[in-house]
């Protein structure tokens, strides 16, 4: 069961890094009454993380239903 443990710490640490991105991306951009593009600082490191995440959680997934 550790390893289970394990991947549940990677995966909340990989959560937790990914809300904390996407929170800092989203405090650097100021209201205004115009169209803006936003540029994100932090794409691709979101990008890993998501995919990191996604991963993560079907190994859970599948692991769970192995054991029913």
């Amino acid at each position: 069961m550790s390893n289970r443990f394990e991947i549940l710490e990677e995966y909340r640490e990989a959560t937790t890094e990914l809300s904390r991105l996407k929170h800092q991306e989203a405090q650097e951009v100021q209201p205004t009454n115009q169209t803006i593009t936003i540029q994100p600082r932090y794409g691709k490191q979101m990008n890993q993380l998501s995919s990191k995440c996604a991963q993560l959680d079907m190994i859970l997934e599948a692991m769970e239903a192995s054991e029913d």
